[in-house]
């Protein structure tokens, strides 16, 4: 199990298995790591034994799993620990990627563009998109159109398919690059009547959970590289 299959498990136990200084892997972890322009969860753990925290600042990818940078040595092979990971943080980053998918989903469809960049922020999300045109105003309405498929509600989605089923799907990823050559079983993120994407990323059950989005600004970045900055009203 892992943020893959739960992205609303907050809290776990697991063992250390590796100790490098102030990086760590564990028997388990449902912490997000950086990648795919989601930045990592952060969080604590809490050795059993006697109850002393560590801040987990950073979590990445590594050849042995999940690799947890703290805020301090200490931490040993074997020491049981109970992790909690931010919770505030870690859904306003789900709402903000399952609004990514959203306003991606309505731009591809009124323009064709395809996503050439993007970057998820607790702040605001940025996405790029290879589009030929410049208008900031359409890219407000998009945003508008985006409020009103989240206040109705839909529901989201998560399966798991081999990488040869998924290329059959040329619709599964928007991403101008097309899927990395690395990913075998693609995770697929659905949002009814609306969108189907592969995605790795944490995201959240229904779009209600969202709530209202604003729009903040669209640059012109030359060479058909368009982008556009949203952020959640709350």
């Amino acid at each position: 199990m892992s943020y893959r299959a739960d992205s609303y498990r907050a809290e776990f136990d697991a063992a250390v298995v590796s100790a490098d200084g102030k990086l760590v892997t564990l028997s388990e972890s449902f912490f997000y790591p950086l990648g795919g322009g989601q930045p990592s969860d952060t969080g604590v753990l809490v050795r059993t034994s006697d109850g002393k925290a560590f801040k987990v600042l950073n979590v990445k990818k590594g050849e042995q799993g999940l690799v947890h940078e703290l805020d301090g040595e200490g931490l040993n092979p074997g020491d049981a620990v109970c992790a909690v990971i931010d919770w505030p943080r870690r859904h306003r980053l789900m709402r903000s990627h399952t609004a990514a998918h959203i306003v991606s989903a309505i731009i591809n469809r009124e323009t064709g563009a395809l996503i050439t960049g993007n970057q998820l922020d607790p702040e605001k999300v940025r996405i790029d998109f290879s589009l030929e045109t410049f208008d900031p105003e359409a890219f407000k309405q998009h945003i508008e159109e985006a409020n009103r498929i989240i206040v109705g509600g839909r529901a989201v989605s998560t399966r798991i398919i081999p990488r040869g089923e998924a290329l059959a799907i040329p619709s599964l990823s928007r991403l101008a690059a097309g899927l990395p050559a690395h990913i075998m079983d693609v995770r697929v993120v659905t949002i009814a009547e609306l969108d189907e994407q592969a995605c790795g990323g944490t995201h959240v059950k229904d779009a209600a959970e969202i709530g209202r989005l604003e729009f903040v600004k669209a640059e012109n970045k030359g060479q058909k590289n368009r982008r556009v900055y949203f952020r959640l009203v709350d």
